[in-house]
């Protein structure tokens, strides 16, 4: 395995870290919200979330069971910040929560939620980043998703101006699509039959529906006339783990990600953050192991020294709390959606502040 210094050292560090967590999540440094409102007169610092149904809002609320936010609160004491003296559930008045979702390329938008950051229905790592960025920043803070599920890296969410490849599979050399190519794979030497769908379409239409959203930043941000776009947040993989030809790439397409993001926001500075599936631990040789030794070479700053104290991975594997794989949600579990989200917060947060803790 490529970088097995780098990985042993990271795997050294996080398995005293879910030591930890198995018996107090990275939550207790977390104040409980003031209720105050930003400073208006900064300009909205945005976080953008994509990736797959990772991303989406699976987390359970209700329920006096194992694996929903409420038992995690009110029976096991954890994440206290949730929530006021009474029960009752904190609101943050200087974080923005929104979500906007659609399928395919620009022009279909629906907007899932649009509040200040609270919990509600079901939920997703959005809590949890949410509450250590509103914490680690002093300025209005905006939360936006755009991101839909069953999309893969190496296919719709392709970003732009990556070329294709070719694979050898089962005795025939095959292209697989670049940027606006379609269908996702031909045989070499063949013609092409384009499909209605084609390479970063998703891409294209969630970069979209989040500028829709920030074109109309009063809407989204009550009283906010500037914003600024300060990161990027990735949780994404399931769709690629089962091919070899896209998670073999998937470190070469994660790098234009970053570089295509911070071109199309207009955003060269700023800060990205992806997590791996958390169903992966460290070392296996599936293709979500692939996709772990990927996200954490792209934020090894030897490797890629242009990202360095820009680009930041976090291991999921330890922070789940139970529930099936990603691709089946993590069965709904409350705290995995908490723990993934605090680990990606806090990850972000020292990309922000400079810290070195």
């Amino acid at each position: 395995m490529k970088n097995t210094k780098l990985l042993a050292s990271v795997l050294s560090l996080l398995l005293v870290a879910s030591t930890a967590l198995a018996e107090n999540p990275i939550n207790d440094k977390l104040p409980d919200p003031d209720g105050k409102p930003a400073d208006m007169s900064k300009p909205v610092q945005v976080f953008i979330l994509m990736g797959q149904s990772n991303m989406l809002e699976f987390g359970a609320v209700k329920g006096d069971k194992n694996g929903t936010l409420e038992y995690a609160v009110q029976k096991e004491d954890l994440y206290p910040f949730l929530v006021d003296k009474s029960g009752a559930w904190t609101t943050r008045q200087d974080v923005r929560s929104v979500a906007a979702g659609g399928s395919g390329g620009p022009g279909k938008i629906r907007v899932r939620y649009n509040s200040w950051m609270t919990v509600g229905g079901r939920f997703g790592v959005e809590i949890g980043v949410g509450h250590h960025l509103g914490n680690a920043i002093d300025a209005p803070v905006m939360i936006l998703k755009s991101a839909t599920g069953n999309r893969g890296l190496g296919w719709d969410l392709l970003p732009p101006g990556s070329p294709s490849w070719e694979v050898e599979e089962k005795g025939k050399t095959m292209v697989y699509a670049g940027y606006g190519q379609s269908p996702s794979k031909w045989e070499k030497g063949t013609e092409p039959k384009p499909i209605g769908w084609k390479a970063g379409l998703q891409y294209d239409g969630d970069v979209a529906r989040a500028k829709e959203v920030l074109a109309n930043l009063d809407t989204y941000y009550p009283g906010a006339t500037k914003y600024e776009i300060a990161g990027f947040i990735w949780w994404q993989g399931c769709k690629d783990r089962g091919n070899p030809a896209y998670y073999n790439r998937y470190e070469q397409h994660l790098v234009a990600l970053i570089k295509s993001l911070r071109k199309d926001f207009d955003a060269p500075n700023a800060k990205f953050v992806a997590a791996s599936l958390g169903e992966d631990k460290m070392g296996v040789e599936n293709g979500g192991g692939k996709i772990l030794e990927a996200i954490m070479n792209v934020a090894d700053d030897k490797k890629y020294p242009e990202f360095k104290g820009s680009v930041a991975g976090v291991y999921s594997y330890p922070l789940k709390a139970g529930g099936g794989g990603s691709c089946g949600h993590y069965g709904g579990n409350a705290k995995t959606y908490m723990n993934v989200g605090l680990g990606l917060g806090e990850a972000m947060s020292k990309l922000i502040t400079g810290s070195t803790e």
